[in-house]
């Protein structure tokens, strides 16, 4: 290499030390050896429109509807002896002898929103199957037995119904008209945080033509165990769908959640509710 090339690459290693450090390009240029913090003048920011507040509109319009559920289902537990008493032989001569099935109670959680004035909830099969009692807790701090429910597995969507007076109701959109790229809000209770809003958007609308109409709204908002039942609104306050599930390897948010279209529960709870 010739002296003119050593000259030039040491000149060039010094010359980019002396921009880094003066902090030129890094934003951290100084005056006697101190940052140098830009100041931003507070009146600057009443006249930046807060982006946020259709956003907290809606949360606010919809999330009195919002149940918490509790669910108590009964766990029945096998006795290792069962399997001898339960031949023939053994019936007949140890009928005294044979354990009697013992009976515990499992309690798990989930969501679920208020659509009709007489107390129709909407929530998730998988939620509320082979429950032996269910408490709806409101955002008001009332709480309501549930008087009977239905369910239909086929597309995860069970009808709950409580009895109150001035129950809060939800508004129900229009899932048909929503749109890829569309902002929405998921309401729950994720690991029993109660009334936990997540934001996103519609990340693809699924329609299959299948006869078992497996429909289903994509997003993005974080979903995780607990939302299950929880309402998908739009950016009015209004119900779109009904949270249902997640695709993840680790069983937590992974950015992939799964809602029922709302215009297709609507059908499903008057079919069930004919019942």
């Amino acid at each position: 290499m010739s002296a003119r090339g050593v000259l030039s690459g040491v000149t060039f290693a010094l010359f980019t030390i002396a921009i880094y450090t003066s902090g030129v390009l890094t934003g951290r240029a100084s005056t006697a050896g101190r940052p140098v913090i830009e100041k931003v003048d507070p009146s600057l920011f009443a006249k930046v429109e807060d982006s946020s507040k259709p956003f907290v509109m809606a949360a606010k319009a919809a999330e009195p509807a919002v149940a918490h559920l509790i669910v108590t289902k009964l766990i029945r537990y096998r006795d290792p002896s069962e399997e001898f008493f339960s031949d023939e032989f053994a019936q007949r001569y140890f009928r005294r002898r044979m354990p009697q099935p013992r009976v515990g109670r499992e309690t798990s959680m989930g969501s679920g929103v208020l659509i009709r004035e007489d107390g129709t909830i909407l929530t998730n099969a998988h939620v509320v199957k082979d429950a032996s009692e269910i408490v709806a807790k409101l955002p008001d701090g009332r709480s309501f037995k549930a008087t009977h429910f239905a369910v239909d597995e086929e597309v995860d969507l069970a009808v709950v119904k409580i009895e109150g007076k001035d129950l809060p109701v939800a508004t129900l959109g229009d899932s048909d008209a929503l749109e890829v790229g569309q902002w929405v809000l998921a309401i729950g209770n994720p690991f029993g945080l109660e009334h936990t809003v997540t934001t996103g958007i519609i990340s693809a609308v699924r329609k299959n033509a299948g006869a078992n109409q497996e429909d289903f709204i994509q997003t993005d908002a974080a979903i995780n165990p607990g939302n299950s039942g929880g309402p998908l609104i739009d950016l009015k306050g209004r119900v779109v769908g009904i949270n249902t599930s997640i695709y993840s390897k680790s069983g937590g948010y992974q950015g992939i959640g799964f809602a029922l279209p709302i215009n297709l529960a609507r059908r499903i709870t008057d079919r069930l509710q004919k019942k």
